[in-house]
């Protein structure tokens, strides 16, 4: 398979790998790669929280990815982290955020979480996955647990239909991506980059080739985070990817706006703008 070349759209083009999962599902019958704007949840607080994800919904968003603000969290860059200390300064808790989940997922939107361990540890792991299932969230994205840690984790949220999505970065060797392929679910969270998660300038010139050595190993859906922030970068990204994640751009976006509806409006605009490259509008 070339580099740049995704997988077909065609009904089964996303394999048994995923079985029921309700998110690979929404990728094969989308037909094009999934807008995936990221929030953070309870950001600048509950309400207003709501109201971002009610934007993302109404200018184009496939699939939102909601992250549960914890003090120390080791994959997220500056704009996320101020966002996610505003709201935990606010009171905001992860069965807040869940909350949040629940609402947005009533009012039509596809979600994912995205949470450290500790977290859904310290909450309860089964209590934490059936409220999720309650709540209408497909997945949780846990970015500290490693493929080789994570077995017991995905077996108590499939018992729920929640995936637990794996990661996977261009370091990773043929092996290790085998490993990953093997275990996941749901979709690969396709780290475009090394470090913490920012907007960045450029992307690596060897993603698309990632991308492409990934796919060999799997026929799940391969979402690509972690630093895409331009318009062209989403357009680019999503040739090749099957769904394309936006987070801190969008955060950076709401928290400089001259205010509250300044900030929601600049998000808009952008994922208007995003959403209507040809490669999401097809």
């Amino acid at each position: 398979m070339s580099a740049g070349k995704r997988t077909g759209y065609s009904p089964g083009a996303f394999g048994s790998q995923g079985g029921a999962s309700g998110l690979t599902a929404l990728f094969r019958e989308a037909g094009r790669p999934l807008l995936m704007p990221y929030a953070v949840g309870g950001y600048p607080d509950s309400k207003g929280c709501l109201q971002i994800v009610r934007t993302y919904l109404q200018n184009g968003a496939d699939l939102i990815e909601l992250g549960i603000p914890f003090s120390d969290p080791l994959a997220d860059g500056p704009v996320i982290q101020g966002a996610s200390q505003v709201a935990l300064r606010a009171g905001i808790r992860p069965t807040d955020v869940l909350d949040v989940a629940s609402a947005a997922s009533s009012e039509g939107a596809r979600l994912v979480l995205l949470s450290y361990l500790n977290t859904i540890l310290a909450y309860g792991s089964e209590r934490f996955f059936k409220r999720c299932a309650e709540g209408g969230v497909l997945g949780v994205v846990v970015p500290d647990v490693p493929v080789e840690e994570a077995a017991e984790l995905q077996a108590t949220a499939r018992a729920q239909a929640v995936d637990v999505i794996l990661l996977a970065a261009p370091t990773s060797t043929e092996e290790r991506l085998a490993r990953i392929a093997k275990a996941a679910s749901g979709f690969i969270y396709c780290v475009s980059t090394t470090g913490v998660t920012g907007a960045r300038s450029s992307l690596r010139a060897d993603l698309p080739e990632f991308i492409a050595r990934l796919r060999r190993h799997t026929d799940l859906p391969l979402a690509v985070g972690f630093g895409v922030s331009k318009v062209e970068q989403a357009e680019e990204v999503a040739r090749y990817a099957d769904g394309v994640i936006i987070g801190s751009a969008l955060v950076d976006m709401v928290a400089r706006g001259k205010d509250f509806k300044a900030g929601l409006a600049a998000a808009a605009g952008y994922l208007h703008e995003v959403s209507n490259t040809p490669s999401f509008s097809r």
